[in-house]
């Protein structure tokens, strides 16, 4: 289905989706777009909250910076959620994508919304494990650490001891501390042309209009989970999906194995397509494929148009 490109400027906020059956694991819908000669991969990611990497990945023959007039682009606005608990904030550092479950009431659905976001570079990464928010701040100072300001002076850039709030203090008008030590914070960004790249100290960056979006949302205490999983697997009603997010790293045939065979786990009937495992693997897009599937649920036909 072709969809039409949101003019430059107007930015959609993540969307909130529903969770409809117990055990799925799959949001959202690809769509695509028609590039337009003015629009970057990154205009038309901002334009439906993505970052520039999952944008690039999901497009590996078109380039970047300049995509071809009236070009077919994949807008990868399909998603596996992590594996593990569904609560508070649950980033994923291999996809570059924060998850947000809000608390859900006693007989109601589970909800979640997703973002984009913008990870530490090679040397400062951003530390795994289970965290909690610790404090909000809106309009932060930036106190930029002395190894920071080591970096900048290196390289002619001297940076102030405080940054005020305002149009050039890199937090943005939003900032959640996290338990982690080392002083990490997710926040917004005055820059936000770089969103879903490894480029920050370590801490994790936001596009302005989304952090705005989820900070009245979170409270301190929030659970904070990060993790590193450049493989998901996950269901949709009766059909299996597998993601795959290896960056630069060679497919490895063991780990996405592991993933896929629990994800079968309590499914007596379930059967996965070891072949399109492999071409998900090779082929390293980002965008969730169906791999396999529950045999009850699925005719011959239907199996035969799908594998």
């Amino acid at each position: 289905m072709l969809v039409a490109l949101l003019g430059l400027g107007t930015f959609c906020q993540a969307a909130t989706y529903p969770l409809l059956r117990d055990g799925d694991a799959v949001i959202g819908k690809a769509l695509y777009a028609k590039s337009q000669q003015e629009h970057t991969l990154l205009d038309i990611g901002r334009a439906h909250d993505l970052g520039l990497d999952e944008m690039a990945q999901a497009n590996p023959g078109v380039d970047p910076w300049l995509p071809k007039e009236g070009a077919t682009v994949t807008v990868p606005t399909l998603f596996i959620l992590p594996d593990g608990p569904r609560s508070g904030i649950v980033l994923n550092l291999a996809e570059k994508r924060l998850y947000y479950y809000p608390a859900a009431k006693p007989g109601e659905q589970t909800l979640v919304s997703t973002y984009p976001v913008s990870i530490g570079r090679e040397g400062w990464d951003t530390p795994t494990g289970s965290f909690r928010i610790t404090e909000k701040k809106k309009d932060p100072e930036w106190r930029p650490p002395a190894t920071i300001r080591a970096e900048h002076a290196a390289a002619g850039d001297p940076l102030p001891e405080v940054v005020p709030a305002g149009p050039d203090n890199p937090l943005g008008a939003y900032a959640l501390r996290l338990s982690a030590a080392g002083s990490y914070l997710i926040h917004g960004t005055n820059k936000p042309w770089g969103m879903g790249m490894e480029l920050s100290h370590g801490c994790v960056r936001m596009y302005p209009e989304d952090v705005a979006q989820l900070f009245p949302m979170v409270s301190v205490n929030s659970p904070v989970n990060i993790v590193r999983q450049p493989y998901k697997a996950g269901w949709r009603g009766d059909e299996l999906y597998l993601e795959v997010h290896r960056g630069e790293d060679p497919p490895n045939e063991e780990a996405v194995q592991q993933v896929v065979k629990r994800a079968l786990e309590g499914t007596k009937e379930g059967f996965v397509n070891w072949d399109l495992v492999r071409t998900a693997l090779s082929e390293n897009t980002g965008l969730p494929r169906a791999v396999g599937g529950r045999r009850s649920a699925l005719n011959k036909r239907y199996l035969d148009m799908l594998f």
